[in-house]
């Protein structure tokens, strides 16, 4: 038996196949999102790694800002609960959940089952999200992977508006035009990202363990700048830029075992 999850974000669509035992045998993340040839392609990547179809999967469950485009789906789950699942199933004693991804943050609390007991989302604003990252690499003429190891070099972190893509953006030129080490400029980038997502973390009421989802997870340097402010460690999902896609595989997996 086979289950499929597809997570079909803003900026990248990510699809997860799992077996009858809950194994991911299958995984595939593609950097373009709704509206797009992504949702098609990341399925293709996917089902061609082990040679099946859409027809050989018993369920699809889709998630993500555009799920309701994937006719092809049992069900459409929303990303707060398909995040939840994913990142509870992969670490168990996750309690608050960071999540930001390409166009939004968000931060889930749960309880001891993995149930969403609160959660909070920025989904009005690409500052503190991964667009905001992408708008600041390219501003400062720095590949977005290579953005935390050049915050691993920073001496301080210069204060970088929070609140706004655009005057951060402005900040940002105006840091450079006074010689600014890029260094430290970027240290500045991940503390208001971090300081964004922190704000909706709060509002959950925080709760140990802290977990890391989205593919915005992946930039050490946000890490290490939520970890900074919330003052306490934060455990990395593995993978995860799939969490969300892993969580609509879990949930289609239920469907297919419903008796």
């Amino acid at each position: 038996m086979y289950v499929l999850g597809l997570d079909v974000g803003s900026a990248s669509s990510k699809v997860v196949i799992l077996d009858g035992d809950k194994n991911i045998v299958s995984s595939s993340v593609f950097q373009v999102g709704t509206g797009s040839s992504g949702p098609s392609r990341a399925l293709d990547e996917a089902l061609g790694k082990i040679n099946l179809t859409l027809d050989d999967m018993k369920k699809i469950v889709a998630t993500g800002y555009g799920r309701y485009a994937f006719e092809k789906a049992d069900k459409q789950i929303s990303e707060i609960s398909c995040h939840a699942k994913g990142i509870f199933h992969l670490v168990p004693t996750a309690r608050t959940i960071i999540d930001i991804g390409g166009q939004d943050a968000k931060a889930i609390r749960l309880d001891n089952n993995g149930m969403v007991s609160q959660f909070f989302m920025n989904d009005k604003c690409a500052a503190g999200t991964g667009r905001f990252l992408e708008v600041m690499s390219r501003v400062l003429e720095i590949d977005i992977t290579q953005m935390a190891e050049y915050d691993s070099r920073a001496t301080e972190v210069v204060n970088v508006s929070s609140t706004c893509t655009v005057f951060a953006e402005s900040e940002v030129i105006s840091h450079l035009s006074n010689n600014v080490p890029k260094e430290n400029i970027i240290a500045g980038i991940h503390a208001s990202v971090a300081s964004k997502a922190c704000g909706l973390a709060y509002r959950t009421g925080l709760e140990d363990d802290i977990v890391m989802g989205g593919g915005v997870a992946q930039n050490a340097g946000v890490v290490r700048a939520i970890s900074r402010e919330l003052r306490r460690p934060v455990i990395v999902a593995p993978n995860p830029q799939i969490t969300g896609a892993l969580g609509a595989a879990l949930f289609a997996y239920d469907e297919a075992n419903k008796h």
